[in-house]
């Protein structure tokens, strides 16, 4: 490289570096300085400027390649797949990723599972699988409490306005009558009120409980799954990744899974994708298979690689609040009912309202001395505010027994 460059005109060289200096004049010694200070300045920068193509060039040649490689690496939970490529593998049903993985042998095989012998009941390994994969269980919304009733019914529209009667009506009843008689009205009004409030409360507390126990009772139900080898049927709620689990008309897919083996198994994903035409699923097309299906025709085992909360279906009720406060069409029908009663108490007793205080302002009304009652400007401005009390007590007792 070196002598690549310093190749010059050797004559050239010869002339202004091998000349004698002695035998030069003083100007021709100036000009051999500065030749020489030059000619080595140059040999410098080329040198270093093909030390930087020669470098480049051998870093471009000795490079890595660009292709991926792909290195084999077991995931933190012990298993050769995590949960989340599990996830979006079904989520998905996502073909190109299942050959990535090998397809379903692949995906066997990396969940340490026997596709004939299943997998082994030992409780570590179950526990394992538990700990990295999670349980075949939902999440719950916390336990309503019977004040949380009791809060519910006071904040109904009727209990609301019956409460709004009760203390016009103690308060007029005690301003007409006195304290020693008024109240007796308008806290008969508050007590019915409250027991109203009280029958409510316990009667949907104790109707939340049992559908608690009923929905759990009627969820837990068995399927057949392989373990050592062996066909036994297990609690749905005991399933874990890995499983080999056998279907059957009727039978309810218990978690989210990939087919293994069967024949013609039709599946009903309706309470999924809200269409009634029946899905079949086969090795080749269509091996996904989903939590919450049913199994329509055929019959067929599935390799679980999703459960509980991971999987498309604990996924979609997460999203939706399973603590809606939804009515039944009956309930919904005798709220309709009850507010329209209530509206009809409501109209009457302003009418009723309206025409008494028509009445008596006109001079239509009289006392128990066959008197008018109101007499213009005669007539002392208490007897015209016990008047109108009473009045709006009389209003007050219809929207009362209305509602």
């Amino acid at each position: 490289m070196v002598s690549s460059v310093l190749s010059v005109d050797s004559k050239f060289v010869e002339l202004f570096l091998g000349a004698d200096r002695n035998k030069l004049t003083t100007t021709k010694k100036k000009w051999h300085s500065a030749f020489v200070t030059i000619y080595c300045s140059r040999a410098l920068l080329s040198l270093n400027k093909n030390y930087s193509t020669a470098k480049k060039i051998a870093t471009t040649k000795f490079a890595r390649s660009p292709s991926y490689t792909v290195i084999n690496l077991k995931a933190e939970n012990g298993f050769e797949i995590d949960q989340t490529s599990l996830v979006e593998l079904s989520k998905k049903k996502n073909l190109a990723q299942l050959q990535e993985l090998g397809g379903v042998d692949g995906v066997t095989e990396a969940l340490h599972t026997d596709a004939e012998h299943g997998i082994h009941s030992g409780d570590e390994g179950i526990a394992n699988r538990h700990e990295a994969f999670g349980s075949n269980t939902y999440r719950k919304p916390p336990t309503k409490s019977f004040f949380y009733f009791v809060w519910q019914a006071f904040k109904d529209l009727t209990i609301i306005i019956l409460m709004f009667c009760a203390a016009l009506s103690l308060g007029f009843g005690m301003k007409v009558h006195g304290a020693k008689e008024g109240w007796i009205d308008g806290l008969s009004i508050f007590i019915a009120v409250f027991l109203v409030i009280g029958v409510s409360a316990v009667s949907n507390y104790r109707q939340n409980r049992q559908f608690d126990k009923l929905s759990k009772v009627s969820n837990d139900i068995q399927i057949d799954v392989i373990r050592d080898g062996r066909r036994q049927p297990i609690s749905i709620f005991k399933i874990v990744v890995g499983d080999v689990v056998c279907l059957k008309i009727g039978d309810q897919v218990p978690a989210d899974g990939l087919f293994l083996e069967g024949h013609s198994l039709q599946i009903d994903e309706s309470s999924m994708t809200g269409e009634s035409d029946h899905v079949e699923v086969n090795g080749s097309q269509n091996p996904f298979l989903f939590s919450g299906t049913k199994v329509v025709d055929g019959y067929g085992c599935m390799l679980v690689t999703s459960v509980g909360m991971n999987t498309t279906w604990g996924q979609m009720m997460s999203q939706i609040s399973r603590d809606s406060d939804e009515q039944t069409p009956l309930q919904a029908r005798l709220d309709k009912l009850t507010s329209s009663i209530g509206k009809i108490g409501l109209t009457v007793a302003f009418l009723v309202l309206v025409v008494l205080f028509v009445r008596y302002f006109t001079g239509n009304t009289q006392d128990e001395n066959g008197k008018k009652e109101f007499n213009g400007s005669k007539t002392k401005v208490d007897d015209i505010v016990n008047a109108a009390v009473e009045i709006i007590a009389a209003a007050v007792t219809i929207v009362v027994v209305a509602i």
